[in-house]
């Protein structure tokens, strides 16, 4: 799986020594490294091969074949000879697994943008997911073939911010009379296993901004940058939640447990689109409910490039409930659920690895919280092992919590009233 540290993306070839000089004009997380376009290359004065040395990688990060980077920038070629190239050269010449030249040759999507695997018992819930997924697959190659519109004049500046960032977001705009529930994920749970394991039960309300202003979290890692140590911080001051989005609104990612497959996979694609969230000018927080220090040293900057925070007492996670904490058991929550197994099968093919240590009964969501007392705009609950909060809905809320209507009741169906 592509790490989100910005030294394994450059590697040791052409781009290294170009590391100073891309911290000093900003250029110092690989999200944004890689939407760099043709003016900002020559900016910076990079020769073809280095231009040609981000292309190539940019595309292996997408498709998380980033083992194979240096072998091919060391081959002088560029991004489209590569992909001309038969199957018997990419194995020979490369060393590229048979299976990994169908997803290296696959210019369709990226890693993670697919849609769920079929299953014979799947097929209602793909139908009525692919309707919200499409809105949003297309999403980096829409932004790539607009990488002008989210350069740093995109991220530094409000008032030139509106038409491009229109743009951007043209592809995945969802339609009008769209009801953001934010609570269940495709579809409403059902029972399985031939009726034995009945559905989890869901609060249906978004929780209210009383029970998430005042969580103590403590911040485990700052977002990562060129140069930064690969340390992790355990000793910092809690804080109030709420000083997390004083300023600015905040995208609350909850974790279920940092070293499973489906939620790296699920925090790798989110941090992936963090260009975007930079122009929408919303933050990215992950929260863990469990600090094991090797756990978040695995997950940090690797499937996470941003700020991670320790919910001691697991407050958010209890807010996603109603008060209680959602919870399922590996049996009946996955192996006798035909989604959960879906879900994985998305995040397996995306390269992820796993390991099985520590808590991961206690399920996850997410929350996007407005700037100030605000309120939570939008609530997601991990009803089913592995879900993911729908990116095109995801976007469409943070980009209405940038241009708030007059009337502040019309925001959002689902934003609480101050307590």
């Amino acid at each position: 799986m592509a790490s989100f540290a910005i030294e394994d993306f450059i590697g040791n070839g052409s781009l290294q020594g170009l590391l100073p000089k891309l911290l000093e004009e900003g250029w110092d997380d690989v999200p944004t490294l890689k939407i760099m376009n043709a003016d900002d290359m020559n900016e910076l004065n990079m020769t073809q091969r280095q231009k040609d040395a981000l292309e190539i990688r940019s595309y292996l990060h997408d498709h998380a074949l980033m083992q194979y980077a240096d072998k091919l920038e060391e081959s002088g070629n560029s991004l489209s000879e590569l992909l001309n190239l038969s199957t018997v050269d990419l194995t020979a010449k490369y060393g590229m697994k048979r299976g990994h030249v169908a997803r290296f040759t696959d210019r369709t999507t990226a890693r993670g943008e697919d849609s769920l695997p079929e299953a014979n018992d799947l097929q209602v819930m793909r139908r009525s997911a692919s309707r919200n997924e499409s809105l949003y697959r297309r999403e980096i190659s829409a932004v790539n073939s607009r990488k002008q519109s989210m350069t740093r004049s995109l991220r530094r500046t409000n008032t030139a911010n509106d038409v491009s960032l229109e743009q951007s977001l043209a592809d995945f705009k969802i339609k009008d009379g769209h009801v953001f529930k934010g609570i269940v994920a495709s579809m409403p749970d059902e029972p399985r296993a031939c009726g034995c394991v009945q559905a989890t039960p869901v609060v249906e309300n978004v929780a209210p901004y009383s029970t998430i202003e005042n969580i103590p979290v403590q911040k485990l890692t700052p977002e990562y940058k060129i140069g930064m140590e690969r340390s992790v911080k355990t000793k910092t001051p809690p804080l109030k939640a709420s000083e997390l989005w004083r300023d600015k609104p905040a995208v609350i990612l909850c974790i279920r447990r940092p070293g499973c497959i489906m939620c790296r996979a699920e925090a790798h694609q989110l941090y992936a689109k963090k260009p975007i969230f930079d122009a929408l000018g919303v933050q990215l927080f992950a929260v863990l409910h469990e600090q094991i220090e090797s756990e978040l040293k695995d997950f940090w900057p690797r499937y996470w490039g941003g700020v991670v925070l320790f919910d001691k007492s697991m407050a958010f996670y209890k807010a996603l409930g109603g008060g209680n904490l959602l919870k399922d058991r590996f049996i009946s929550g996955f192996l006798f659920n035909p989604r959960a197994i879906a879900n994985y099968k998305r995040a397996k093919a995306m390269g992820v690895e796993q390991n099985f240590r520590g808590e991961g009964e206690i399920k996850g969501g997410l929350f996007i919280v407005g700037k100030g007392k605000s309120g939570v705009a939008y609530q997601f609950i991990e009803r089913n092992f592995g879900d993911w909060a729908p990116l095109a809905e995801v976007f469409e809320i943070c980009h209405r919590l940038q241009n708030p209507p007059e009337s502040q009741s019309e925001l959002l169906p689902s934003l609480q009233q101050r307590d």
